[in-house]
């Protein structure tokens, strides 16, 4: 792994991992080379690697461009001589997917496919190709048992069915092609640089400025948390001594439903930074209407890569959004401009407030 390709490093996972395995360089043994692609659309952000350039000359280069383009995805490949791919560009956000379900389908899969064909073509087949997925292509759980990596796909909304799709692209080149791969489907990430759409940066950033607290239908839906470093970790993991044809499942073991987790921003932020007249941040909850085909539980089963990689998560809930919520607080002139202008109108409009 000298040249490894990273897909939509400016965001929030590509960009935490970016810094992973440049920061950890000596510790985790990675002397190689960083090419990372991104198109920058509303969640791509180049503040997420802010010195990483200057810091790591040599070790790093960015290149504006978009997977959906398979000209350019092959002139990448041949001038940087390629040959790795860690795959974490997409479009992630379920809200997005359900009102415009042609751009998840257009970069989830398409732009997979682009980068597949170029690995194909390139260096004989033998490029490792790590493509990063989610759990969310299982479906829902009811309240007992957890996803395997043998469970079978039942994806409930467009973007959870386009990531199935580029999930059953990377096995099928895999066994056709014989490019070398692995495949990770990972549980909710949450952390530092993480774009303010998804539940608990928005949370939190709504909670310091007083703002409503929206939850969808009673809260009660269940997620597993996993910090976004943690993460980070297990893919190098995979891609390291991950056995190639395999999927792993990452998860944080930190089940949680969602009204929960926003009590604990609620009560953690009342401890850090007080309201004016110390009211307690959960008053500001609001219960909107439920999202569409919503899933009811996740849970992932990692055992696997517990057992065949000796990977656990170091965060728990409690430890993990103390250090993000600390993050944000810390970073507000980050914030302040990812919620300027229109990266935060939509945000508005979808929850009316």
């Amino acid at each position: 792994m000298n040249n490894i390709l990273v897909t939509g490093g400016c965001g929030f996972i590509g960009s935490n991992f970016i810094r992973y395995l440049l920061s950890s360089s000596d510790s985790i043994g990675f002397t190689g080379k960083i090419v990372n692609i991104d198109r920058l659309t509303y969640a791509g952000n180049p503040e997420n690697l802010n010195g990483i350039e200057k810091n790591f000359s040599g070790r790093y280069c960015f290149v504006k461009a978009d997977i959906c383009d398979p000209q350019i995805v092959n002139k990448i490949f041949k001038k940087y001589k390629i040959d790795t791919v860690c795959h974490f560009a997409a479009e992630s956000h379920v809200d997005r997917s359900i009102v415009k379900p042609d751009a998840f389908v257009k970069t989830n899969i398409i732009g997979t496919f682009n980068l597949l064909e170029a690995a194909r073509l390139y260096r004989d087949s033998q490029v490792l190709f790590h493509h990063v997925s989610t759990d969310e292509v299982y479906g829902s759980l009811g309240t007992d048992g957890y996803f395997t990596e043998n469970s079978p796909y039942r994806p409930s909304s467009p973007y959870s069915a386009s990531k199935a799709g580029s999930d059953h692209l990377v096995g099928a080149y895999s066994k056709t092609y014989g490019i070398p791969v692995t495949i990770s489907n990972c549980s909710n990430n949450y952390g530092p640089y993480q774009f303010p759409e998804k539940l608990i940066p928005l949370m939190i950033l709504n909670a310091l400025e007083g703002k409503p607290l929206p939850v969808y239908g009673d809260g009660k839906n269940v997620r597993d948390w996993l910090y976004v470093k943690d993460h980070c970790k297990a893919v190098w993991e995979i891609m390291k001594r991950g056995k190639r044809g395999q999927t792993y499942n990452v998860g944080g073991r930190c089940e949680m439903q969602n009204i929960d987790v926003v009590k604990t921003i609620c009560d953690l932020l009342d401890t850090m930074v007080p309201m004016p007249g110390s009211l307690p941040r959960k008053n500001l909850i609001s219960f909107v209407k439920d999202r569409p085909g919503h899933d009811q539980r996740y849970a992932v089963d990692f055992s696997k890569i517990e057992k065949d990689l000796g990977w656990t998560p170091d965060e728990s809930f409690e430890t993990g959004i103390k250090k993000t919520i600390k993050w944000y607080i810390d970073n507000k002139g980050w914030t302040d401009r990812v919620k300027s202008g229109e990266y935060m109108s939509w945000i508005d409009k979808q929850y009316n407030l």
